[in-house]
């Protein structure tokens, strides 16, 4: 009985809070902190870079809902890579997707801290991301339902803002700063790489798939839906951002959003999009760490991880060792890490973790031609990025290359001290 207390979770989340903790992990450090870099990129025409990403993170999103109407498990593609193509291979892939939304948690949260800066200049930005880890590392252990609460909160708040800039920005548009808009660049398929991390958080939901209700129907739905209603976001506010500032402002921001209100000369809707800034990331923050204990967790009760990480909080149903490591991880990273560097890790790790998605969704088509093409297709985008990557940022693609060489080691060496624990068990006992 204990040891089926220790690995059961509580279903307590409903179809529209999945919708919005996928919402809330897709829009929030994309659009008020990447936009800056992707517009250094593409300039003008990097909205194409966004439709074309937007595009790209669909066909995965597809293949993903097929297998999470398959299969909800929490853990996704860990779970997916483990069924349906080999053991290693989807611990390869919960691997990487643990390093890539801790590098995400660190990236919103140097952004939380870049847009209070704006207010407080002398804050020390590292100090105060660090700081805002711990905080929602203490909310997550509160609860599913009541992190899930709280998400709800958040998200509303920031697609109010995001819609009052859209709306009050409209009317101080120069369409001059489309000018010149050149969509066939080199500069615009790099940008399509780092726009991908402004979308990639439309898996979040099928880590936590056995705390949905209904989850064979409920998690497909949130997956397409969230991504439909952050795309649609971020083209209206991608457009309206450079028609406010150009891309050349916008590229020289670390709180873009912020910078290209100031230029309507309204300095009193400045404050509105700096709030919308901190609400934004905070709620990314919050579902990241959300996602990366539930990963571990899942991780761990199949022996994957330290089996410490499996346990559950009695009362809460919350991996709570999970949890406090995935905050501590985060904290120390913002530490020592640069915005830029983080976002390319970051997209690196999660690309991966995708390519590992559409292999198993190509297994589990099972010889259905369109589905299998479909699995194909996603794969080749998610090959395309990270050959992207090694251009774009050659550094992140060593750091990601590394990553994925310590998590085989690894995993190779808890297999051989397993097996020759096993051995020598079975030795001492005959």
């Amino acid at each position: 009985m204990a040891d089926q207390k220790t690995h059961t979770l509580k279903r307590s989340i409903g179809l529209w809070s999945a919708v919005a903790i996928n919402v809330g992990a897709i829009v929030g450090g994309g659009i008020f902190v990447v936009t800056g870099i992707v517009a250094g990129y593409a300039g003008s025409a990097f909205i194409i870079a966004m439709v074309v990403a937007g595009l790209i993170a669909f066909i995965t999103a597809m293949n993903l809902a097929r297998l999470t109407a398959w299969h909800p498990v929490e853990g996704g593609v860990y779970e997916y890579g483990r069924q349906l193509v080999a053991p290693y291979v989807g611990f390869l892939g919960g691997w990487m997707w643990l390093v890539s939304n801790t590098f995400t948690g660190a990236t919103v949260a140097l952004g939380f801290a870049h847009y209070l800066a704006g207010a407080f200049p002398n804050l020390p930005v590292n100090i105060v991301a660090a700081g805002m880890c711990l905080v929602f590392m203490g909310l997550n252990l509160v609860g599913a339902q009541e992190s899930a609460s709280i998400n709800n909160v958040l998200v509303g708040v920031k697609l109010f803002v995001l819609g009052f800039f859209v709306v009050f920005g409209l009317l101080y548009v120069d369409p001059t700063n489309f000018i010149p808009f050149v969509p066939f660049s080199s500069g615009v398929l790099y940008a399509v790489f780092f726009i991908f991390f402004a979308y990639g958080g439309f898996a979040r939901v099928t880590v936590i798939a056995e705390e949905i209700k209904d989850a064979k129907r409920n998690v497909p739905r949130a997956i397409l839906l969230s991504l439909g209603i952050s795309m649609v976001i971020y083209v209206c506010v991608g457009l309206v951002a450079v028609g406010l500032l150009g891309a050349k402002g916008l590229s020289g921001s670390v709180s873009p959003l912020s910078t290209a209100m100031e230029a309507t000369g309204v300095m009193w809707a400045v404050p509105v999009i700096a709030i919308g800034g901190l609400v934004a990331t905070a709620s990314v923050l919050l579902t990241n760490i959300f996602g990366v204990s539930r990963m571990a967790y899942s991780m761990a009760r199949r022996g994957d991880l330290p089996s410490v990480l499996a346990r559950l909080q009695g009362k809460r149903f919350t991996p709570y060792y999970a949890i406090i490591v995935s905050g501590l991880l985060m904290a120390g990273l913002v530490l020592f890490v640069d915005l830029t560097r983080v976002i390319a890790v970051s997209t690196f790790a999660l690309v991966f973790t995708y390519c590992i998605t559409n292999i198993s969704a190509y297994k589990l088509g099972n010889g259905n031609r369109r589905f299998r093409g479909l699995a194909l297709l996603g794969l080749m985008t998610c090959l395309m990025l990270l050959g992207f990557v090694l251009f774009a940022s050659p550094d992140a693609w060593f750091i990601g290359v590394i990553f994925l060489f310590v998590g085989g080691i690894y995993y190779v060496g808890k297999n051989r001290y397993g097996a020759e624990k096993s051995f020598s068990q079975r030795t001492q006992y005959s």
